[in-house]
């Protein structure tokens, strides 16, 4: 079955790459058309997919992720027309030079031909994906987790009935709809016809593609993000940057996990933390200094361990770390850490620069919540994945992230001396 839809998505993506931007413009347009349209069919699908999940005993971080209401499918709907709004990147001079040869030498940007993603209980990821590839002239195969199959499958419907009515090959978005995980494994060694993978996912995920692809993977997504606030930072305009980034989706790769504080400021500052993480219905797991002091604050607080300190809790707990220096600060996300998101909130200008420079993650904040890192705030439009690794993109991974390039060079009929 793999094969198939391989060899159908390679040949879609050669048929792409001749599509005019207003081809592709009118396919997307159509997509946000029929998402609006089949909504009341999309959202039942969904509601299927959400009572199972339930049954299951899902946390209630997934099930946030799974969702899908009125608002939130206009939502994409109107995300993939901001796609129509970029650039389209395909076929732009990157750079080019003439050569003591007289060779014209350029660099042309070109897509990088079919792309296998692999995500779990997003529905709004199989939208923005395929949008961001069938903007940069990709073939996509989708696999989604068992806990979408109803959602996903109504709308890569949706997505190919959109792409034959704008006379595009409905081949470019398939979706691998089986639960078996036998079908991640050959997805994986599926290189003859796939030419990068991207996993949104868990840890296990993430590490199952590492260790079992035979195409190039890019990886990400697991946010372990910290905040350093400083002996120098206003307390009173500290506090609703954290709770901005623990708490306004707390079941996002870009929220806070993690708040160092500087034991300078600790006694007068968890205080009024203890009582606005109170306020918001954030449990607290603190490190044996500060619980020391939060344990007679308001806020519920737990001893913090090593696992906890590791992973992301994707709902609303915080582990709140005592350090006595910016240097130990750096240390600790070097050590916990997972190179995505980390902030430092200060009015101390050499802190801040020494933070940026120190601290090797995909995007570094100073003064401003760790939730900015997203295509849509990047003003990259929809994201297909956040990359922390360093080789072909890093960060939100917006269009230009999906293509390659390729050399042209232009002669007089030279030949090499």
């Amino acid at each position: 079955m793999l094969i198939e839809i391989g060899k159908a998505a390679k040949h879609a993506s050669f048929e792409l790459s001749q599509c005019s931007t207003s081809q592709k413009n009118a396919a997307l347009n159509c997509i946000a058309e029929l998402l609006e349209q089949q909504a009341e069919r999309i959202l039942a699908a969904n509601e299927l997919d959400m009572q199972a999940a339930k049954a299951n005993g899902t946390s209630e971080a997934i099930l946030d992720r799974l969702l899908l209401t009125t608002a939130r499918l206009a939502s994409i709907a109107n995300d993939v027309r901001k796609v129509v709004t970029l650039t389209d990147p395909i076929g732009q001079v990157i750079d080019g030079s003439t050569l003591d040869s007289g060779l014209k030498l350029q660099r042309h940007r070109v897509p990088l031909g079919v792309i296998g993603v692999i995500y779990e209980a997003r529905p709004n990821v199989t939208i923005d994906i395929a949008a961001l590839c069938l903007k940069t002239s990709n073939a996509v195969i989708l696999r989604g987790g068992k806990e979408t199959v109803h959602t996903n499958r109504a709308m890569v419907t949706v997505i190919q009935q959109a792409l034959s009515q704008s006379n595009l090959p409905a081949a470019a978005v398939q979706s691998i709809n089986h639960p078996d995980r036998q079908y991640i494994n050959q997805l994986l060694k599926l290189d003859q016809y796939v030419d990068m993978i991207i996993p949104r996912g868990g840890a296990a995920l993430h590490k199952l593609c590492r260790e079992h692809s035979t195409i190039p993977v890019i990886t990400g997504g697991i946010g372990v993000c910290h905040m350093f606030a400083d002996e120098s930072m206003d307390f009173d305009k500290a506090l609703p940057l954290i709770i901005n980034a623990k708490t306004q989706r707390p079941s996002t790769c870009n929220t806070l996990e993690t708040l160092l504080v500087h034991t300078e400021i600790a006694d007068k500052f968890l205080p009024k933390l203890s009582q606005i993480m109170a306020d918001n219905g954030v449990i607290l797991h603190a490190d044996e200094s500060a619980f020391a002091i939060l344990k007679s604050g308001v806020a519920n607080v737990l001893p913090v361990t090593d696992e906890e300190l590791r992973n992301e809790w994707l709902s609303k707990d915080l582990n709140i770390v005592i350090v006595d220096s910016l240097d130990m600060a750096v240390k600790h996300i070097r050590e916990y850490g997972s190179a995505h998101s980390d902030a430092i909130l200060t009015r101390s200008l050499p802190c801040a620069e020494r933070f940026v420079n120190l601290v090797d993650s995909a995007a570094v904040y100073v003064n401003a919540s760790t939730r900015f890192t997203d295509g849509g705030q990047f003003g990259l439009g929809a994201e297909v994945a956040v990359s922390t690794q360093k080789l072909h993109a890093r960060g939100p991974m917006g269009l230009e992230a999906l293509t390659t390039y390729k050399w042209i060079g232009y002669g007089d009929d030279l030949i090499r001396a």
